[in-house]
This record gives C-alpha cells, sequence and structure tokens, in this order.
C-alpha cells in the first residue's frame, strides 16, 4: 500500500474511509432496442422519399405531341409519370403505342435526350375512305386513281389512302371523264357518280352512183348511202366503186356535232397500163411529163390517145402512142437501138488490155465503138496501176482516150513525201544520203581520240525532224515534266527544247508518238527500261550518229563542213547559240566576240540553219542519238551501221549554249552520257521503208 503524505497547512482533514474496488472489465453497459411499427414506416417514408427525388432530378419533362390529339398514348419500358400532357421519364428509348379510331395503330419508339424539357410530336396516319364509284346509265368503264387501274364500274367500297386524288374514267367510244376527289379517309364512306359523253360524231355519207364501199382508216364500214357513227379526230375517208376511180379525203370529226358529206360524184377509172423496155431503165414521159423508168405501170384516162417517149443514154429515143378503155389492163414493150460512136484507144505500154463495163475487149490500141453514155473504161497490165475512168463518148465529134499507165513502182515513189508531219504538229524532211566520212583528221585543231575517222555507207532513206523537241511537244506525252532552270533563267517555255530527260525518256516517247500514228513501234521497252530496237520497222526512233553525222556535216556537193557555217572561227552573227557574252559570268570558256542574246537555250529554230534546212545542229541544245557510246572505227565501209550492241553510256552529238570551246563547237565532236542533262534534248527520225 502506497504512503498517504499528509499536508500540514491543509487545515482539519476527513477521515479516509476504504471501500471495495473491482477492476473495469473494459465492457459497457448492454443496451437492448426492440424496433416498432413506428420504426418501419418512417423507414419506408425515407426510403420512398429518397428515390422520389433521384427520380424527380434525373427525369426529363416530356410532352408527347401527338396528331390528333383524342389519340391514347401507351409508354413500355422504364419508370415514368404522367403530369396533365407531359411524362417525367429518364433519358433512353421507350416503346410508344398510339391508338385512335379512324387511325392505323402506331408502334415506334420515344427517344428521350438530355434536354430537360422536350416536346416528341407524332403524326398518326389516317385509315383509308371506303369509296365507291358508279357510271350513269352505263357499267364496264374503267376507272384509274393517278393513273393505277383500279376496276371498272360499278365499284364498291374500295379502300383509298386519304388525300387529294386524280380520279379517270373511261370506257371505248366514250369521252374520259377526269376529276380530282379529296378522299376524307377514316374509313368513311364516299360515293362519286359521274356521265360519260359520247365520242362520236354520226355522218351521212352518199355517192353517185350509189353502192360504194366506204372505208374509215382503211376499214371498211358499210356502203353509200350510209349514216355512220364515227370516233372524234381526224379521219382517212375512202370510197371505191369498181369501174371507177377511188375518192379519198380526209376530214375532222367534232364529237357531238353530227354532219353530212356532200354527195361525191366518182368518175370512171383509168385504164391500167404495164410499160416495159429492152434494156430496162429507160426514161418515159406521157404526153411531155416524165412518168418514171421502165419497167412501171401508169394509169390512162379512158377514151383517148396518150403519146410516149422512150429516152436512155445511149440509145436513140422512141416515140409511140396509146389508147386505153375504162378499168382496162394493157401490156406496152419496146426495144431501143443503141447509138454507137468510133472511139480511138491509145495506150502505153502498147499490150494493156481494155476492158469496157467490166467485159474485156481486147488490147487497149484499137478503134472501138461506144455507146452515147457513161461507161467504165479500164486499161490494165500487170506490174502496172490500172486507169479507170468514166467515158462518154459524142456523136459527131473525133474522140480518143490516151493514157500511159504508171508502174507499180513509180507510184509508190509518187507516193513518198518529201516532208511529213507527226501528230504533235512537228516536221520532218526525208533525206536519200550516200557515202561519207565520220570522225575527224588527227591534225585537226581541238580534235579528241574518240573522232576515229569511219568510212559510212547509208543506203536506207530516212526521215529527220527540222527541229529539236520542244517542251510543248513532249508534254503532250508526259504532262508533269519540268526542264527546270539554269542560274534563275528558266528552260521551261513551251518553245525552248526539252531538256533533263534521260536517253531512256527520249526512245519512250518516240515509241508513243509512233502510236499516235499506228506505226510499228521501233524500241522495245520492259517496264521502264529500253531492252532492245527493231531496225526494220518504220516507226519513231533517235537519229543514228551517222545520221545525224550526215545531215550535220555534208553538203550535198562531196564536202564535209567543220562548223556548221563553216571551217574557221569565230561564227558570223546568228550562227547558233553558244557560250558567249550573255553567259560569261556563269560559264567558265566562252566566246568574247560572239552574242546570240540568250543566256541559256533559245526558242528552237531561233538561228540560221544549216545547208539542209535543218534548224540547231550545232547550239542550243546537244542532243541524245540512237548509238551506244564506245569505240568506234573500222576497217572497210560501214553500212547503214546502228552503234554498238551494247553499252553503259549513250553518244551525245552537237554543240550547246554551254559550249565556247573550238574542240566542242566542231560537228565532229563527241560526247555522252547517261543521266538527264540541261543542255542536253534530242530530235526524231525514222526510215522512209
Amino acid at each position: 500500500m502506497d504512503d498517504i503524505e499528509i499536508n500540514e497547512n491543509s487545515g482539519p482533514t476527513s477521515p479516509i474511509i476504504p471501500i471495495d474496488f473491482t477492476p473495469h472489465d473494459e465492457k459497457g453497459p448492454r443496451v437492448t432496442f426492440k424496433p416498432k411499427p413506428v420504426h418501419f414506416v418512417v423507414g419506408v417514408f425515407f426510403l420512398l422519399s429518397g428515390i422520389a427525388g433521384w427520380f424527380v432530378l434525373t427525369a426529363r419533362s416530356v410532352f408527347v405531341e401527338v396528331n390528333p390529339i383524342t389519340a391514347q398514348i401507351e409508354i413500355s419500358g422504364g419508370l415514368r409519370v404522367r403530369l396533365g400532357q407531359r411524362y417525367l421519364i429518364r433519358t433512353g428509348s421507350y416503346e410508344i403505342k398510339l391508338t385512335n379510331e379512324g387511325y392505323h395503330e402506331t408502334n415506334t419508339q420515344l427517344l428521350v435526350t438530355n434536354e430537360q424539357s422536350q416536346t416528341v410530336p407524332f403524326e398518326m396516319r389516317r385509315l383509308p375512305g371506303i369509296v365507291s364509284i358508279a357510271t350513269m346509265e352505263l357499267n364496264g368503264a374503267r376507272v384509274q386513281i393517278d393513273g393505277v387501274d383500279i376496276g371498272v364500274t360499278p365499284l364498291v367500297d374500295i379502300p383509298i389512302e386519304p388525300g387529294q386524288h386524280q380520279m379517270t374514267i373511261s370506257m371505248d367510244r366514250y369521252l374520259d371523264y377526269g376529276e380530282t376527289i379529296d378522299i376524307e379517309g377514316r374509313e368513311v364512306e364516299q360515293r362519286y357518280q359521274s356521265s360519260l359523253e359520247p365520242a362520236w360524231a354520226v355522218v351521212s355519207l352518199s355517192t353517185t352512183p350509189p353502192g360504194a364501199d366506204v372505208f374509215l382508216d382503211g376499214v371498211v364500214i358499210g356502203t353509200t348511202p350510209v349514216n355512220s357513227e364515227i370516233i372524234q379526230g381526224r379521219r382517212d375517208l375512202t370510197f371505191k366503186l369498181a369501174g371507177h376511180k377511188a375518192w379519198q379525203e380526209d376530214f375532222d370529226v367534232i364529237a357531238g356535232e353530227d354532219f353530212t358529206v356532200p354527195q361525191v360524184e366518182l368518175e370512171p377509172a383509168d385504164g391500167l397500163v404495164f410499160i416495159r423496155s429492152n434494156p430496162s431503165a429507160a426514161a418515159v414521159t406521157i404526153g411531155g411529163e416524165y412518168k418514171g423508168l421502165t419497167p412501171l405501170e401508169v394509169a390512162l384516162p379512158p377514151g383517148q390517145n396518150h403519146d410516149l417517149t422512150f429516152l436512155k443514154n445511149g440509145y436513140r429515143s422512141v416515140r409511140t402512142s396509146i389508147r386505153t378503155e375504162p378499168n382496162q389492163e394493157r401490156e406496152l414493150s419496146i426495144d431501143l437501138d443503141p447509138e454507137l460512136t468510133n472511139v480511138s484507144v491509145i495506150a502505153h505500154p502498147e499490150d494493156a488490155e481494155l476492158y469496157v463495163n467490166g467485159e474485156f475487149r481486147g488490147l487497149a490500141n484499137q478503134t472501138i465503138a461506144l455507146m452515147a453514155a457513161s461507161q467504165k473504161i479500164e486499161i490494165r497490165k500487170e506490174g502496172f496501176v490500172p486507169y479507170a475512168s468514166e467515158f462518154i463518148s459524142r456523136p459527131g465529134l473525133d474522140q480518143a482516150i490516151r493514157v500511159t499507165l504508171k508502174s507499180l513502182e513509180q507510184a509508190r515513189l509518187d507516193q513518198i513525201q518529201p516532208v511529213i508531219t507527226t501528230a504533235t504538229g512537228q516536221q520532218l524532211k526525208l533525206f536519200y544520203p550516200g557515202a561519207f566520212t565520220m570522225g575527224a583528221s588527227r591534225r585537226e585543231a581541238g580534235r579528241r581520240p574518240n573522232e576515229n575517222l569511219r568510212d559510212i555507207e547509208l543506203e536506207r532513206p530516212f526521215y529527220i525532224s527540222f527541229r529539236e523537241v520542244r517542251n510543248t511537244e513532249y508534254r503532250q506525252f508526259d504532262p508533269e515534266h519540268s526542264s527546270g532552270t539554269v542560274s534563275g533563267v528558266t528552260l521551261n517555255n513551251e518553245e525552248q527544247p526539252v531538256v533533263q530527260i534521260s536517253w531512256s525518256q527520249a526512245a519512250r516517247y518516240c515509241n508513243w508518238l509512233s502510236e499516235q500514228e499506228s506505226l510499228p513501234l521501233f524500241y522495245e521497252i520492259e517496264g521502264e527500261d529500253v531492252v532492245g530496237f527493231n531496225s526494220n520497222t518504220t516507226g519513231y526512233r533517235l537519229p543514228t550518229e551517222a545520221e545525224w553525222a550526215w545531215t550535220a556535216r555534208t553538203d550535198g556537193s562531196g564536202n564535209q563542213l567543220k562548223y556548221s557555217w563553216g571551217d574557221e572561227l569565230p561564227p558570223p552573227e546568228n550562227a547558233g547559240n553558244f557560250a558567249d557574252i550573255t553567259a560569261q559570268n556563269y560559264l567558265g570558256e566562252i566566246m568574247f566576240n560572239y552574242n546570240d542574246n540568250y543566256f541559256a537555250s533559245a526558242p528552237v529554230g531561233s538561228f540560221t540553219p544549216n545547208q539542209y534546212a535543218i534548224f540547231d545542229m550545232a547550239g542550243n541544245v546537244s542532243e541524245w542519238v540512237h548509238d551506244f557510246y564506245g569505240a568506234v572505227g573500222s576497217i572497210g565501209i560501214e553500212i547503214d551501221p546502228l552503234g554498238p550492241e551494247l553499252g553503259q553510256f549513250h553518244t551525245i552529238r552537237g554543240s550547246s549554249w554551254a559550249h565556247g570551246a573550238v574542240t566542242e563547237m566542231r560537228l565532229s565532236f563527241r560526247d555522252f552520257g547517261e543521266e538527264p542533262r540541261d543542255d542536253v534534248g534530242f530530235r526524231v527520225a525514222r526510215y522512209l521503208e
């Protein structure tokens, strides 16, 4: 037991009394709750209040607007509360059913969005109306509603959709009846009755003499006299009576307007004559009036004479007369005598053969009797072009046919055109080349090692273009191509030569050009690669190096040029587009004593052409040629050479706007390449045959 300290200053103290002590067992006092009915009621009230509050806060006010307003509304699915004409309902999709007497029952979806207050309209569709249709005093009339056939009258209790409709009632021999009807629908019964008007008029018909058959639009309707109901419209009326001429007239019939056709007096029938001639196709006139070509059939008034004349080219005319009786049938046949004239035929070669109207008449050199009419004269001989012409001999005149046949070879040569035009408008000139020497002598200033002398014989005539291919022509093949710029100066104008193209692009252009004119293709192409060529074709191609050199260097008199203008530098004015003082700030080597006024390429054909009238064989742009680049020079004469069979590079010939040195200015200068350059273009060529 602990000691107790007593404070002496605290005054009197109470005695300390010991008590019983029980340690705390850490358990509180026990309370027992017994629920009563009132507790349950209160709990349910608070639960329902919470649910109601949650519903009010999350529901949307929806007004279901239905036409008609008398419709019964039934919504399925979800929690909803109706407040007058509105519903409290949560967002979502609900099934809604609308019913109303006289309307189609509607089952659809009600879509409630997040909008706090919303109106959802519905339109109910009326049920069809119950319609009866009749025609007064008639049955069997055809009824159409809006062009749809619904049957024949009388029609009873036919369902028709509500709204306006076009009703048409039709019946043979009656005028159509049309009316716009307004169907109320909702199974309301409606009745319509119409009266159809006749579509005819009564027409009285009579003839003198009577008993004629009456044809209306080609159909017999009786014999005269007759009163006939004729349907309205334009009608063709014909009377026919044996031994008399038919009478015919068109007239208009108006429904309900009866009328009488004035009595028709029928005339006695003509006599019928069948006329022939030998030969046929003779022109016949009767009383000076043309009637046609034989054989023909004519009707002639009876009881009088008729004068006939027969005419045919190459035959003498014949005159005769004929008389007929009413309704009589006769035949008349006339023989025509040919009118002949002697004509001399003089032909070369002398053993040529003569044909007249396709008939063989012996050797061409003879005097022959020909009819005075147009005849086809032919003179033929194997190996020569046949002569054919229409010839008309003239009686009383001395006439001769003079013909010199042209050999097939000469005719072929005559067909050759010295200048042709491509599908893109380029013109090419035909050359018949010959022998010349390519390359340059070792003593020639500026000569390069690849300019060995070569003896060339060009036997195949060829065409070569007057001008280099322009941008405008190349873009017809490749619309996206751009020739670019040089130091800010464009190379892309339409009239400038196309550049920045590879050799294979130039070859593909040639094939494309051949396709435009349905020519056989020269180059064999797989994908983007040129894999070969067919030298036997006449399609467009690049000039061979030999053709290019012959065109550039020969002068037609056995001489060869060193430069395009002659043998000495500098070039004369307007000689070509070279590296000159206009490009001194861009190019390293130029001609200071020459000015062509163009920094880079010029429009093609801007300068003086060469001795064959071909432009830009020197200057402007260098040109791709057909040949692979390789070792040149051979023993003996090369005939129509096409260059090495294989190679990596292709040959480039001619100087350009970027060249100003002696080496490049010479026509024997040879270059090579593989990639596009801004100073290399091309021109096109093709073989004659």
